[in-house]
């Protein structure tokens, strides 16, 4: 049996069909672009069903991102935009806020002393700017800002400084207006002061004269103690300050150097003093230490002379001119033109009234009649007075003086200033130091009476003593 063999050419022509077959489906499936210029272009579909999905996925990408970068952009935009319209709502609302304030203060201002025209602008400034502020809380709620952002909040700031400058204005104008006012208080409280010192000296005058103010009128020998001395002694003081005064003015109307003259009166060129007005506790520093001179002794350095109760009720009611005028030869006289001639120097006296008229006739037993001299035989006289009554309570009496330079001691010392002690505490390096004893100390037999002294801030002196 042969062998059946295909045709050759059968083969080729089947060949051929399924090549023809192949461009057949390619133009079927071909897609004709055309172009401008006429020529017609054959795109060809893939044949992978996921080609045109992955290209369209691709070109969505592309729009996707350059969609999102420009609404991005806007978005930052809009942020920017709504920021900046809130801070210029933030600023208008301070400068508002400002207003406010400047008018309520205008407001407050206008009340004393009451102006009408004044309150009634200052309300309508503060309802103006209510209002405003209502105005813009209700266009911000309803979205309906149409405000420029930087030319609002520069309107905001010039209007919150201009307000800020009206309340500046008002409190300059207050201050001023409350220091007149504390000022006319002060010159009102000086003037009730100056009335009622001279109605008080007045007084004063009439019950010295009278006699019935004088402590010593007071004294029961009887029933004598140290407070007794203690009071006497601060009577005695204020006649001794009295005279200083006198002493001081008559310095001055001499044109004499203070500095100087309380440097030579304690005997201490270095001495600090806290304030001008403490140099006359140097003159009653030298006037004290004149007066009381010898007083431990009973005979008050006047031969046969012994305090007595006698001679203190003598004395203690009476004037002391009309006294020696009556009595020149007493022992009362003699301490008198003693102490005056210890105490008031010639070259003194010559400065404060241009003679020595005064020494001439005290040297001769005799009295002035003046008015400084006058001060001065009161000062003698209570001095005299004190003497008596310290040897009537105790046999032994002793005075004593602080050297300069001791420590501050409350047991021996009281300070002659209150607080003399804080003068000088900003200084680190100074040591509140006795300047100088300004009242001598008494020990009245076992009691004892503080020495006043002036504080000062010194260094390099002794250890603290008494003399």
């Amino acid at each position: 049996m042969e062998t059946l063999k295909k045709n050759p050419s059968v083969r080729r022509k089947s060949k051929l069909a399924r090549t023809f077959q192949k461009v057949c489906s390619l133009r079927t499936t071909s897609t004709k672009v055309s172009s401008n210029n006429g020529i017609g272009i054959c795109m060809l579909k893939s044949h992978n069903p996921n080609f045109d999905d992955e290209d369209d996925d691709d070109g969505d990408s592309v729009f996707d991102l350059k969609s999102t970068s420009s609404s991005r952009s806007g978005e930052l935009k809009t942020r920017e935009r709504r920021r900046a319209v809130f801070e210029a709502v933030v600023a208008k609302i301070f400068a508002s806020t400002t207003s406010i304030k400047a008018a309520y203060a205008e407001l407050q201002m206008a009340q004393r002393p009451y102006d009408n025209a004044a309150i009634q602008a200052a309300d309508t400034a503060v309802v103006e700017e209510l209002r405003a502020l209502s105005e813009l809380k209700r266009s911000f709620l309803r979205k309906e800002l149409n405000i420029s952002p930087q030319v609002a909040i520069m309107l905001a700031e010039i209007q919150e400084q201009q307000s800020l400058m009206r309340t500046y204005e008002i409190t300059i104008k207050k201050l001023e207006s409350e220091s007149a006012e504390k000022q006319s208080r002060i010159d009102s409280v000086k003037t009730s002061l100056e009335e009622v010192s001279a109605v008080n000296k007045s007084i004063e005058k009439k019950l010295t004269a009278s006699g019935s103010v004088s402590p010593l009128d007071n004294v029961v020998f009887s029933n004598l103690n140290l407070s007794s001395f203690v009071q006497i002694l601060g009577f005695t003081l204020r006649s001794v300050r009295s005279f200083v005064k006198l002493m001081v003015k008559e310095m001055e109307s001499a044109s004499w150097d203070l500095d100087a003259a309380a440097s030579a009166a304690i005997r201490n060129a270095s001495t600090v003093f806290a304030r001008p007005s403490h140099r006359c506790f140097a003159f009653e520093s030298f006037v004290c230490c004149k007066m009381l001179e010898s007083f431990e002794s009973p005979d008050f350095s006047l031969p046969n002379e012994k305090p007595s109760r006698e001679r203190f009720f003598n004395l203690r009611s009476v004037d002391p001119v009309q006294y020696l005028t009556r009595n020149p030869g007493s022992s009362f006289a003699r301490f008198v033109l003693h102490k005056y001639l210890s105490v008031v120097h010639a070259k003194m006296e010559c400065s404060f009234f241009g003679n020595l008229n005064q020494r001439k006739l005290v040297n001769s037993g005799g009295f002035p009649d003046s008015g400084f001299f006058a001060t001065f035989c009161e000062m003698a006289k209570r001095i005299w007075l004190l003497h008596c009554l310290a040897f009537c309570i105790s046999e032994n009496v002793t005075v004593f003086q602080i050297k300069k330079g001791c420590r501050f001691s409350q047991v021996y010392m009281e300070s002659v200033k209150s607080g003399d002690e804080s003068l000088f505490s900003s200084d680190d390096n100074a040591d509140i130091r006795v300047g100088f004893t300004v009242v001598p100390g008494f020990k009245i037999g076992d009691n004892v009476i503080q020495s006043q002294v002036y504080l000062s801030p010194v260094t390099g002196f002794p250890p603290p003593g008494t003399s």
